[in-house]
């Protein structure tokens, strides 16, 4: 008899992050993905809100690392970032606030979405490292070219986490390839050509690009950029294995007087829509 290749053994942040959306597929629904950078508005308050989040249903949870110069991020997280760097946000302050996320209980997979030059001015290796001491499982790096990625993809499958790209829609299938090739975790599919925020529909050719991705990889599928509504969550699934909703909560947030219980609620809300599209 032939035999079988064996199969590869995740690592472990991988196969954290692995589970989660195969639990989410599971139950026929959509992982929920929220996105929250750290330190706003306050670090003690962002800790806050980010737990409640977790015990609103959050799948997996996306932590933002500020920077002063967030090409991909709309106003809303560019004001929420500069917010948190005059709290005093840095990425060994975000290190620490992650490992007491882990130490007040939160268990799903965590990401840290930083831009490539904090990184390096910590240094690099010393950041994956401490980084998955921390309790991180991934990475989203949305500044990182392809053809720089192979030192830090190597440094990542060291220290047992998942480097996650992000892909955008005005992509040749060509290059997507190249990407999908030796992506881990899932693949981050940005929904328009642009920076994130809050969007009131989505792009009509958006369920083509997915379909195009899903041809050619097994690895679950995010879309996130202008998501923000239960209705765009149940519109994704199922070509969207996730959905990632960032500038809509901060904006819940933003917005009231009791930002622990406008973060829960906002995100009960696509947790129920999630819910509801296996019954539909």
């Amino acid at each position: 008899m032939p035999s079988l290749a064996p199969q590869r053994v995740l690592p472990a942040g991988e196969a954290r992050i692995t589970r989660a959306f195969d639990a989410a597929r599971a139950l026929h629904r959509p992982a929920i993905i929220p996105y929250f950078p750290l330190g706003y508005p306050s670090l003690g308050t962002s800790l806050d809100v980010i737990e409640a989040l977790a015990q609103a249903g959050a799948d997996l949870i996306e932590l933002g690392i500020p920077f002063s110069d967030p090409l991909a991020d709309g106003p809303t997280i560019q004001q929420a970032s500069q917010i948190a760097l005059a709290q005093g946000m840095s990425v060994p302050t975000a290190l620490e606030m992650t490992r007491q996320l882990r130490q007040q209980g939160v268990q799903q997979p965590c990401l840290f979405m930083s831009y490539l030059n904090p990184l390096l001015a910590y240094g690099l290796e010393a950041f994956i490292r401490d980084a998955s001491r921390a309790g991180i499982d991934g990475l989203i790096i949305p500044d990182l070219p392809l053809e720089e990625s192979i030192p830090v993809r190597r440094l990542c499958q060291a220290h047992d986490l998942a480097l996650i790209p992000l892909i955008p829609p005005n992509l040749s299938m060509g290059r997507i390839a190249q990407i999908v090739q030796d992506a881990t975790g899932f693949l981050y599919l940005v929904s328009v050509t642009g920076v994130t925020g809050v969007r009131d529909s989505l792009p009509p050719d958006l369920g083509s690009f997915l379909r195009r991705v899903r041809q050619i990889t097994p690895l679950p599928l995010a879309v996130g950029f202008g998501i923000a509504s239960p209705e765009q969550v149940q519109a994704l699934y199922p070509l969207a294995d996730g959905v990632i909703v960032g500038s809509a909560l901060i904006r819940a947030v933003a917005s009231s007087n009791q930002p622990l219980e406008a973060a829960a609620n906002f995100l009960r809300a696509l947790v129920h829509a999630a819910n509801e599209v296996k019954s539909a």
